[in-house]
């Protein structure tokens, strides 16, 4: 595949005439004929990939209920402009202006919780830490803060044993403003956005860094 100029500066260190793009048609197993477009800068080493279905799409929201072990395996497409929650649990990761389209399955999406998770969960026990070795004690910044560990604690566990009949089911939610992202699972439900939701929802980088139909 070619990497083809763009005629934009890097969005990341702004350098110009570095910036080239790859764009490669492909039949992606479950959803039909998409476009990978990957963009670089050759300057600072940053890259953006996406993926864009060839049939036109409408802004949509996908859920999946996992209550089995065997809803771990479902296909998961997430394009850079699409928002995913846990909805149990309350958590939510919105489009940056950095972010990247992937396809994986919905244990891939959930392990993805899982790092961003421990990596909190690191930064507020060493808060618990710095905490304890102040005097005087403060008991109410203390307990609040090992109160944050308990919950990031409880978290890790519900996802670590998503599907288990024990621990009750969790939801996965994709919100796609572009309706370029879906769950594969004959369980899986579609749903048209709301007003308030396009409204609420980002739509992930500048789309001047790739077509005025593609997300970043």
């Amino acid at each position: 595949m070619d990497e083809q100029p763009v005629n934009i500066p890097c969005p990341i260190c702004s350098v110009s005439g570095k910036v080239f793009m790859i764009a490669h048609v492909d039949e992606i197993p479950y959803f039909g004929e998409h476009t990978q477009v990957t963009v670089m800068c050759h300057s600072c080493g940053w890259r953006q990939t996406d993926f864009i279905p060839a049939e036109g799409k409408k802004a949509g929201g996908w859920c999946l209920e996992i209550n089995s072990k065997e809803f771990l395996s479902a296909r998961v497409i997430r394009s850079s402009s699409c928002t995913v929650k846990v909805l149990e649990l309350d958590l939510e990761v919105a489009p940056g202006s950095n972010a990247t389209g992937y396809v994986s399955n919905v244990e891939g999406v959930l392990n993805r919780f899982v790092d961003i998770i421990r990596m909190v969960l690191r930064d507020v026990q060493s808060e618990v830490e710095r905490i304890k070795s102040e005097a005087p004690l403060d008991e109410a910044t203390l307990a609040e803060a090992v109160g944050s560990v308990e919950k990031l604690m409880n978290m890790l566990m519900r996802i670590e044993t998503a599907g288990d009949a024990s621990t009750g089911p969790l939801t996965l939610e994709l919100l796609d403003p572009h309706g370029h992202s879906m769950i594969m699972h004959d369980d899986a439900t579609h749903r048209d956005l709301t007003d308030e939701e396009l409204k609420a929802l980002p739509v992930g980088p500048d789309p001047a860094v790739f077509s005025s139909d593609d997300e970043a």
